[in-house]
Parts: structure tokens; C-alpha cells; sequence
């Protein structure tokens, strides 16, 4: 018995360095060995623009993703652009909606202050030394960027755009056209 067709796609990164944070999101999404499409926009702003707002991005299901967007944005506006409340109220309905639960995705999102993990299950993971990932080039993004944080002087976006460039060259399931959101 074979295995069913999985969508696969995306790396989304996110890089804090020097009072700036960028999170950036490949464009690919893949049905089996086939690339549908090469420029899907994954990462976006959330929240009030006085607030400073928030970026977003998801790897999984586009519908799930989208609804997760929606849904943080929500709380984003509710709790007055206070992201850490927002991401602990989001993953509380996320872990005990029926409806919630069944979302296949999974969000890194990051403000001026934080940066989340966020899952389904229940996880709010905040990373230790600023820089995340998650999708199915999330590991190769997420080594590249921590050696170039560890070992150079670029900058935030920089070491996220080589990164994810990086990501590419390793993962069939991402590739290079790159959306990039930076609050600083």
C-alpha cells in the first residue's frame, strides 16, 4: 500500500539581530513531486500598525494557515497588540476547538519583543537565541542562520535571506522566491 499524495511545502525563518527582526517565508508549494506553485506568499503583517503590529508566517495547509492568521490577528487587536497574551489565548482555542484542533499548520511569529513557535498542540515555544524555523526546510534554514549569527556580522535580514537561500539549495521543497517582512 502506497503512501497518499502529501502537499508539501514551505521554510519560514525568522532572524532577531541588532534591534531588528525579519521573518521570511519560500514561495513553493508542492503536490508529490510536482511544484503547483512557486510564488505563494506565506509570511505576512498582523496587528495595528501604531502598535508596531506583528509578522507572521505559516508552513502546512494554506487554508489552515490563513485561518491561523486570521484568528491571531483577532486576538493581536484584542489584547492591543500585546503578542505574547495573543499567542497563549490563540494556542488555548487552538488546543480545545474541535474545529481549531483539526488545522494542519503550524505559525512562527515574531514583534519588536518576542518570537513564537506556535502548534496545535498546544506549544508556545519562544527560542533562546532569537532565530526559529519551521516547515519542511526548517532544520537547513534554521542551521544555516544560527552559523551565520554566530560567525558573521550581517545582518538580521541578511543572514535570513542567505539562510533561506541555503534551505533551498538542500530542501526539493523550497526554493527561492522569498517573501521578507522586517520590523526594526
Amino acid at each position: 500500500m502506497s503512501d497518499p499524495v502529501r502537499i508539501r511545502s514551505t521554510t519560514i525563518l525568522t532572524v532577531r539581530r541588532g534591534g531588528a527582526v525579519v521573518v521570511a517565508g519560500d514561495g513553493q508549494v508542492s503536490f508529490g513531486n510536482t511544484v503547483m506553485k512557486s510564488g505563494a506568499k506565506k509570511v505576512r503583517r498582523l496587528g495595528e500598525a501604531a502598535s508596531g503590529g506583528a509578522i507572521a508566517g505559516f508552513a502546512g495547509s494554506a487554508a489552515d494557515g490563513l485561518a491561523l492568521f486570521e484568528r491571531l490577528d483577532g486576538k493581536l487587536r484584542e489584547h492591543r497588540g500585546n503578542l505574547r497574551r495573543a499567542a497563549v489565548d490563540l494556542a488555548k482555542d487552538w488546543r480545545s476547538d474541535k474545529a481549531l484542533r483539526r488545522l494542519e499548520a503550524m505559525l512562527l511569529v515574531a514583534d519588536r519583543e518576542v518570537t513564537f513557535v506556535l502548534s496545535g498542540q498546544g506549544d508556545i515555544i519562544e527560542p533562546d537565541d532569537g532565530i526559529a524555523a519551521i516547515g519542511s526546510g526548517g532544520p537547513y534554514a534554521l542551521a544555516a542562520a544560527r552559523a551565520l549569527a554566530a560567525h558573521t556580522e550581517l545582518a538580521a535580514r541578511a543572514i535570513a535571506e542567505a539562510a533561506m537561500g541555503i534551505a533551498a539549495d538542500i530542501c526539493i521543497y523550497t526554493n527561492r522566491n522569498l517573501t521578507v517582512e522586517e520590523l526594526s
